[in-house]
């Protein structure tokens, strides 16, 4: 037994242990001390023997507690008393003390302890669940191996059904070769950084063009190592790099003039052998308005075709009703049908290469699953699109919708409107070639290398140009679209006013013996070789009079860049090196254009601007700027108000640089 007297510790001895009841007892568990939180609790006072309390068939286990906290410290260990006649269950730790055991405890609920065994029961579902999830998982492993292995398959089917279709495969690998991927850097550094890396970039193209010269295997892997680490730099010093879209190719468009009404006809007789004889469903083709389209034929046909031929397939009774007609310069041509129609999730999945919809019942014709996705390429191709609209059960209705003049058509025209009116110094070439890509072609480089083009399509086209304009030479297709050229190069040559105009011949048949004999300057075959028939037109074409061009730059590598650029082109070129220098130049010869800097060392572009506008003399003369510098928004909103382009000095090019002069020298003289 332990005193009274010796029983109590301090306080504060058990504070560093427990904020819970607290206890001295003996051996026996008679107790010598607690805190007024045990005798709120567990209702005892000093003296109380604890084993009397203890639960039925708990006993034993208190007398341990007591017999190893004698000797040693033991942590918790869970007993149940009776207080109040209700059983409570404690958490004790005990230790040695002074002959007698320190017990520290603390309540737990009942509450908890049902917690507890909820949590247990819980712990048991999720382990169940687990074991199904791991089920399930191993079942989608297999159906996924399964669809894999289909997948496979399919594949291996969907070549041998390419195979069996040889002009959707030929569609595609046009599409496939067309392809190609652009990229552009998009600079905006200081222009500290900036005028040296595009002066070195400048350099080494003039290098790599040839302009002083043919390089070295070895010079141009050079020159290329040193461009390519000048981009380097200048993409690390921008932080900005922008690759753009991958652009689809487009197949061969083949535009022509045609009434709608005509297209209806032959629809209507290529689309009824459709239908079996005994079929239940009735094709309707509504009468089309008068109305003329200049697009590509075959391809709207093959649209229509398609769509026609789909609706037919999921039509099983009632009719497939084709209605054509143009309003607002757009072409609608609607394939309405009474079939099984689509499900609303299904719409977009019909558009996609072999996507076939399940249906019930079973449609009566089996397809590759290419006409639809093929027909809103086409329509693509062609400038429009194709809506759907449908009910299950109820029918659908296709909806193409296309421009009734083909963009390329509209291009045509536009180069023909730019063909009025020619750049001062521009020699004209007369053009005459049916293919429109090809004019295209043409046009892009002769007119950068300072030549005015003047297109003909035809031979009636070409006639009536030279009855009004002598060009300077003429290239003729010899092949045209359903005529040959031959007699017309006969004809230049025998009459005295055309005689003398130089013609080059270029054309996909080599009949260069029978071209010689009837007068033609040169022939070449098709593709032409741009750098030899440029260099052919400016010998046949010199001009005594040159545009003049005055470069206004402190920087002497960016004059000569420009200069560079400019070299071998009919324009008479001009430097300055100061903002005074350049409006004095400016003043004195009247330049065509001026390429001026922005920011020069002694005033800056708004500066010069203000001077060539406050005189008469140079007020008209149109100024691209070309820079480095990076502009906010009200100096950029200026610029753009007061000159007619500004270029970077990052993306200057030989091609844009001449580009931008000829398009200032068109629009000044059409002011003029």
């Amino acid at each position: 037994m332990i005193s009274a007297a010796g029983a109590a510790p301090a306080a504060h001895e058990f504070e560093s242990l427990s904020r819970e009841l607290a206890l001295l007892c003996d051996a026996q568990g008679v107790v010598a001390w607690c805190d007024e939180r045990c005798r709120r609790a567990l209702a005892i006072e000093p003296g109380a023997v604890l084993p009397a309390l203890a639960a039925p068939g708990t006993k034993p286990k208190l007398l341990a507690l007591f017999e190893q906290g004698a000797s040693h410290e033991v942590r918790d260990w869970e007993v149940s008393l009776i207080v109040r006649g209700v059983p409570v269950t404690l958490g004790f730790s005990a230790r040695p003390y002074e002959g007698g055991i320190i017990l520290v405890g603390h309540l737990a609920p009942e509450a908890y302890l049902r917690a507890i065994d909820q949590l247990s029961d819980s712990m048991q579902e999720v382990l169940t669940l687990n074991r199904e999830v791991v089920a399930q998982k191993r079942e989608l492993q297999k159906r996924h191996d399964e669809a894999v292995r289909l997948h496979r398959e399919l594949s291996e089917a969907h070549q041998g059904v390419l195979g069996m279709h040889t002009e959707l495969e030929d569609r595609a690998a046009q599409l496939a070769e067309a392809a190609e991927l652009k990229s552009r850097i998009v600079a905006n550094v200081s222009h500290e950084f900036r005028t040296p890396l595009h002066a070195i970039q400048g350099l080494t193209r003039l290098l790599l063009d040839g302009l002083d010269g043919p390089l070295t295997a070895e010079q141009s892997k050079q020159i290329g190592f040193i461009r390519a680490s000048a981009e380097e730099l200048t993409q690390f010093v921008d932080d900005l790099l922008d690759l753009s879209r991958a652009e689809a190719g487009k197949a061969a468009v083949r535009v022509e003039k045609f009434e709608l009404a005509d297209l209806v006809a032959s629809l209507r007789g290529m689309l009824r052998p459709l239908l079996p004889r005994d079929s239940d469903v009735a094709l309707v083709f509504e009468e089309s308005g008068a109305a003329s389209l200049e697009t590509d034929r075959t391809k709207v046909a093959q649209i229509v075709r398609n769509l026609v031929s789909n609706a037919l397939k999921f039509t099983l009774r009632g009719e497939v009703r084709v209605s054509c007609a143009v309003a607002g310069g757009v072409l609608e041509v609607r394939v309405a049908d009474t079939g099984i129609g689509i499900a609303p999730e299904h719409l977009e999945h019909i558009f996609e290469e072999f996507g076939q919809v399940e249906t019930a019942p079973p449609t009566r014709v089996k397809g590759t699953g290419l006409g639809l996705s093929l027909s809103r390429r086409l329509a693509d191709l062609l400038g429009g699109g194709i809506q759907v609209a449908s009910q299950p059960g109820h029918g659908s209705t296709f909806t193409l919708r296309l421009p009734a003049q083909h963009p390329e058509a509209r291009e045509m025209k536009e180069l023909v409107e730019r063909s009025r009116h020619r750049a001062p110094g521009a020699s004209s070439i007369l053009v005459v070639e049916d293919d429109r890509k090809q004019m295209f072609v043409y046009e892009k480089y002769l007119v950068m290398a300072g030549f005015h083009v003047m297109p003909a399509r035809t031979i009636d086209a070409a006639r009536e140009l030279l009855a009004g304009t002598r060009p300077a030479a003429i290239v003729l297709d010899i092949m045209l679209e359903g005529e040959a050229s031959w007699a017309f190069l006969g004809e230049l040559k025998r009459e005295p006013r055309t005689h003398d105009i130089p013609v080059l011949v270029v054309t996909v048949t080599n009949r260069e013996q029978k071209a010689r004999a009837l007068g033609a300057d040169e022939f070449w075959l098709k593709p032409i070789d741009q750098e030899r028939l440029l260099k052919r037109l400016k010998v046949l074409t010199r001009t005594s009079r040159a545009p003049r061009v005055l470069v206004i730059d402190d920087d002497e590598r960016s004059r000569y860049i420009v200069r560079r650029h400019l070299a071998g082109e009919a324009f008479d070129v001009s430097e300055a090196a100061t903002g005074p220098e350049g409006v004095a130049l400016a003043r004195e010869l009247v330049p065509h254009v001026i390429l001026l800097d922005f920011l020069l060392q002694d005033m800056t572009a708004f500066d010069v601007l203000d001077e060539l506008k406050s005189d008469p003399r140079t007020r008209a003369i149109p100024v691209i700027v070309v820079t480095s510098h990076s502009f906010d928004e009200e100096q950029q909103r200026r610029l753009m108000s007061q000159t007619e382009a500004v270029i970077s000095k990052q993306t200057l090019s030989r091609e844009l640089a001449i580009n931008r002069i000829r398009d200032a020298l068109a629009k000044s003289l059409l002011v003029s």
